[in-house]
């Protein structure tokens, strides 16, 4: 695949802290990154926020060339331009949405070798005019995003992506990663034989997603139940998955009449009106997005709280997908589905109309596993894993509903026999609800008319409420003591097993989950880290209004785990504001003093709350900043000492040009011997220190902008270390 290219490892942990805000790589980044820096093809399954963007993102910063990400997800790709932009990447995509004008914008840029980063669809990499671009440009790397469209085991399979396995042998020397966050083991072996990749590093990172938890509730007064969630998390971001697209738009009306902020999603809007809504919901001028599965594919908001399963999923796959769309900032979320046995006919009906046998049989098993997971009482997260062949050996994941309540295991013998002595007395022809009538002793005219108040189990369980009844039901068709059959008024009947506690002496066990009592978020099982509330929606404010002049969602600006931890630490200088998470360099230099200004007079109005922040931040005296005399910034220092160019030591080093400038601006203002006339003209520094005088700011922005463009960035930074040093 051509020379190996060693890198520094400070190379990679210092952009991480500058570029991006981080202090440390999550669980697979660097190994990951390491490969790919050593041009070394990757595979990698890694759930939903896992943070497999910046695993080529990162390279991408570090790396020559550019690093194309071919995604099938059009509606997301200008949020994840904006938001690579904001951490001061080179990006940009090409897809239908682009005017033709902008289209040949972004190739000048491609052809100029200025983009770090370029998003396309798979259709466009499958164009030979395309691809002839590509092969006359510096490529660093290829980053196939949602790889399990590839597989026609997978659950999402276009055939679209099928034109990606001529990749390594159209770029022999450039790596190529593949990514998905959902793929059984027959899956991962599909894609990597699909893409061709060439003795790949493989990662399958744990499915488990801490900060998720999960909950099934029996579906019984759904309005009720949605809007009691709902308040748990008032005007904060979640989805609600239905089935239809007629009830889609019923439950987003009743929200609405209920005071809250809700749109729907589904393919039955017009292109433009599905825009309008997610972007309405990407920047939080709505809180709930009522949606079919189809939205599932198309939303990158780190912020959302929770999820809801109003209906229940075809698959596991699908469900595991659309759940991980929450919390993929790392902060809790919650997910419940309400479960009703009356949505499986519903699924049913479907899966019997398509043609193809295997497919039909592929579907029901598919099927089957999802009512298994919601009807059994064992830990949601150890069977969840368990369909991704992971085995979780925990006793207990303190994070789903199973163990965090009270699980008793019950007899159930006799009411189990109670209930198929009425199955079998009425001839096993008759469903759920109408054999619970049966056994509470219900006084209906159908009971009535049918003589089903005269047999002798009629009334053998009034002593119990239908709750209790339905409860026997479930667990009996998920032990397989009895089953459902008929599609469209499915009837109860009492298996081979079932006639073994019937008629014989086999008893029957059950798990009984206590239901739990009203908590708040922070008993709810979740790993909850306290943070000043009041300053959250303060901080939320202006987060919002910066966004709105940009045009871009609130958690391009900054996550809302980023102002969580803005709300422990109470940053009031710069230096603190660079230690909170996910503030990198550019949003540092672009929204660091607003924040700071609003966490200072927030402190200065409440001051009692400073004995409660972390002491790394919040101090009354601004610190001084600390010398970086890392191996990486020295290496600049000594080339840039020997009269090499930035260009030329970018390309010594391999590392982007915008990363030895900040070497070299950190040197500056660590009072190293650099002469600023190699750098700036003299008469160009003057004018320039002019302006950051006038402003009385040391924001870059404002100084480009007077100078039209002028000044490069790079050379204004350069002037701004220089005048701090000297002050």
């Amino acid at each position: 695949m051509g020379k190996k290219i060693t890198h520094d490892r400070m190379d990679v942990l210092d952009t991480l802290k500058k570029v991006f805000g981080f202090q440390s790589f999550r669980p697979n980044q660097e190994e990951i990154i390491s490969s790919l820096l050593n041009r070394k093809d990757v595979f990698a399954v890694m759930p939903t926020g896992g943070g497999k963007s910046l695993c080529y993102q990162l390279p991408a910063k570090i790396m020559k060339g550019t690093t194309v990400v071919i995604s099938p997800l059009i509606s997301l790709m200008k949020d994840q331009v904006d938001a690579a932009r904001e951490n001061g990447i080179s990006a940009a995509f090409i897809n239908s949405s682009l005017m033709p004008q902008e289209t040949s914008s972004v190739f000048r840029s491609l052809r100029n070798n200025s983009l770090d980063l370029l998003y396309i669809a798979p259709e466009r990499f499958a164009m030979p005019d395309f691809l002839k671009t590509l092969q006359n440009v510096p490529i660093a790397l290829f980053a196939i995003d949602e790889a399990h469209c590839i597989s026609e085991w997978g659950h999402d399979f276009r055939p679209d992506y099928l034109s990606l396995s001529h990749i390594t042998e159209t770029f022999s020397g450039v790596p190529v990663a593949a990514f998905t966050a959902t793929a059984t083991q027959k899956v991962q072996n599909d894609i990597i034989r699909k893409t061709r990749l060439r003795s790949p590093f493989t990662i399958r990172a744990s499915f488990n997603r801490h900060n998720l938890f999960y909950r099934v509730e029996s579906k019984r007064e759904l309005k009720t139940q949605v809007l009691n969630m709902l308040r748990k998390y008032p005007g904060e971001p979640g989805i609600i998955y239905r089935t239809t697209r007629d009830s889609v738009t019923a439950m987003a009306g009743m929200l609405q009449d209920n005071g809250i902020k809700a749109l729907p999603y589904h393919a039955g809007l017009t292109q433009e009106e599905r825009k309008t809504n997610q972007d309405s919901f990407n920047r939080d001028e709505v809180h709930v997005m009522v949606a079919t599965i189809a939205f599932g594919m198309g939303i990158d908001k780190s912020n959302v709280r929770f999820i809801i399963h109003a209906d229940l999923p075809k698959n596991i796959e699908g469900y595991y997908q659309e759940t991980g769309r929450s919390g993929r900032d790392g902060e809790p979320a919650e997910c419940i589905l309400f479960f009703g046995r009356g949505d499986i006919p519903k699924i049913r009906y479907f899966i019997d109309r398509t043609e193809d046998q295997k497919e039909r049989e592929v579907a029901l098993e598919k099927l089957y596993q999802v009512v298994k997971y919601a009807s059994h009482n064992v830990c949601r997260r150890r069977q969840l894993l368990g369909y991704f062949d992971e085995d979780y050996t925990d006793d207990n994941c303190k994070n789903c509903d199973i163990c965090t309540g009270n699980i008793e295991k019950v007899d159930v013998t006799i009411d189990a026999r109670k209930l198929m002595s009425a199955i079998s007395r009425t001839g096993q022809r008759f469903g759920i609800m109408h054999i619970i009538e049966i056994v509470t002793g219900a006084n209906t005219k159908r009971v009535r008319e049918l003589g089903h108040d005269k047999i002798k189990t009629y009334g053998a369980g009034r002593d119990r409420d239908r709750h209790h009844w339905r409860f026997i039901v479930d667990e009996l068709l998920a032990q397989e003591i009895i089953h459902q059959d008929g599609d469209r008024y499915p009837v109860l009947k009492i298996t081979e097993k079932g006639k073994k506690v019937l008629f014989g002496n086999e008893k029957v066990s059950a798990l009984k989950k206590e239901e739990p009592k009203k908590k708040s978020r922070a008993e709810d099982g979740i790993e909850f880290k306290a943070y000043d509330t009041a300053l959250f929606e303060k901080l939320r404010v202006l987060r919002k209004g910066l966004a709105d002049q940009q045009h871009v969602p609130p958690f391009i600006i900054f996550s809302d785990r980023t102002l969580h931890d803005m709300c422990r630490r109470y940053p009031v200088t710069l230096s603190d504001m660079a230690e909170i998470t996910g503030v990198g360099a550019a949003k540092l230099e672009r929204y660091g003093e607003e924040f700071i200004k609003a966490v200072s007079t927030y402190t200065s109005e409440n001051p009692e709350v400073l004995t409660t922040a972390k002491p790394s931040c919040a101090s009354p005296v601004s610190p001084v900043r600390k010398k970086i005399t890392g191996e990486t910034i020295e290496k600049t220092f000594e080339l840039l000492s020997q009269g090499f160019s930035i260009e030329k030591i970018a390309e010594n080093r391999n590392l982007a040009e915008s990363t030895i400038a900040g070497h070299i601006e950190q040197l500056i203002m660590d009072g190293r011997e650099i002469d600023m006339d190699l750098l700036v003209e003299r008469s160009r520094q003057e004018k320039i220190e002019k302006i950051f005088l006038s402003l009385q700011s040391w924001q870059l922005k404002p100084v480009i902008e007077h100078f039209n463009g002028s000044v490069s960035y790079e050379e204004a930074k350069y002037v701004r270390a220089w005048m701090r040093r000297k002050k």
